[in-house]
């Protein structure tokens, strides 16, 4: 009989107004570790964060670039 395959979640994604400030935020007042902040150019950057004692599971920051994906922040 064959072992179930184990699943996890690895980024769930969140957009945010800023990322500096949300880094701030989740670095400072919740004491999330910032796992990854990388440069995409053209304003874009891959920034994950995770929280204490985690299983591997971390929050993707996603700046809004446009007036419709600000309607999403916190969302």
């Amino acid at each position: 009989m064959s072992k179930p395959v184990q699943q996890q979640i690895g980024n769930i994604a969140l957009v945010v107004e800023n990322y500096d400030d949300a880094i701030e935020f989740y670095t400072q007042k919740l004491q999330f570790t910032l796992v990854e902040d990388t440069d995409l150019g053209g304003g874009k950057r891959w920034v994950q964060v995770s929280p204490p004692n985690s299983n591997g599971t971390n929050l993707l920051l996603a700046q809004a670039s446009t007036e419709e994906q600000s309607q999403f922040v916190g969302n």
